[in-house]
């Protein structure tokens, strides 16, 4: 049996007093693809600013555990340098700073966690220029502004140039495909794709089925009023793109428990 590298038990998570996650559980295995699908406002984006430790959020029952640690209470920059990566839906520009600026301290912070030296700037040139080749970004990039003036497609290179350069052991991504044209969905898509693998792990949070024909995720699950209450593999999203969301808001209103309901 798989071990999950992200347990979530029994979260319940508020915001500015109204509860939005109600006892959520999900599991999110090592190397492996997950999607994570349900109509808008089900509390998707709760989830991975829970899951990263939105200072806003209250978490008011429950835990959340990485690689067997529990970090319902750790800071967000402990999450990120124990492995943990989230792309925003909408990354924040930052003039002033340049993209090479942000790569080198972003790169220094997770090699202090690891009780490395900060990085030469010889050898971070090397790492960078390999990042970006990975990633398919041209070399001008690194002198731009950290998001500024950066098209939807720019910006979400932006976030594979990061997962590139990092390496997370979880990646978390945020409706990342959200109002992209096809051109940047295929460049977001190809970037999982590459990335994805036996050392690191993808939750892809969105409500759109068009990215996962793209992304061929390994377990689908569907979250309906701040809980997961359908999982299930691949055939899922099909499903779902055939019938809408309606069907689960009726077996979940007919399920004894008002819970889960079976695959």
């Amino acid at each position: 049996m798989t071990l999950a590298e992200l347990e979530i038990r029994n979260l319940h998570v508020s915001a500015e007093g109204k509860e939005i996650l109600r006892g959520l559980d999900l599991d999110v295995e090592k190397g492996k693809v997950h999607a994570l699908m349900g109509p808008n406002g089900s509390g998707k984006s709760t989830l991975a600013n829970a899951i990263m430790g939105h200072p806003s959020l209250e978490v008011t029952e429950g835990s959340i555990a990485f690689k067997g640690e529990d970090i319902t209470e750790a800071d967000p920059d402990e999450r990120s340098r124990a492995g943990l990566f989230m792309a925003f839906q909408y990354p924040v520009a930052i003039p002033g700073v340049s993209v090479s600026k942000y790569l080198r301290m972003i790169l220094n912070a997770r090699r202090e966690a690891n009780g490395e030296g900060e990085i030469k700037i010889k050898e971070f040139a090397k790492v960078a220029q390999e990042a970006m080749a990975l990633a398919n970004i041209p070399k001008d990039f690194s002198s731009r502004y950290l998001n500024d003036g950066f098209s939807g497609g720019e910006k979400k290179r932006m976030e594979l140039l990061q997962l590139a350069l990092l390496r997370p052991e979880l990646a978390v991504l945020d409706e990342t495909d959200s109002g992209l044209d096809i051109d940047a969905l295929r460049t977001v898509a190809e970037g999982v794709n590459k990335f994805a693998g036996p050392d690191m792990g993808v939750l892809i949070i969105t409500h759109y089925q068009r990215i996962l024909h793209m992304v061929k995720p390994d377990s689908v699950h569907v979250m309906f009023e701040g809980r997961i209450v359908k999982e299930g593999g691949p055939e899922l999203v099909a499903q779902l793109e055939e019938k809408g969301y309606g069907w689960i808001r009726e077996e979940v209103a007919a399920s004894p428990s008002g819970g889960s309901v079976a695959v």
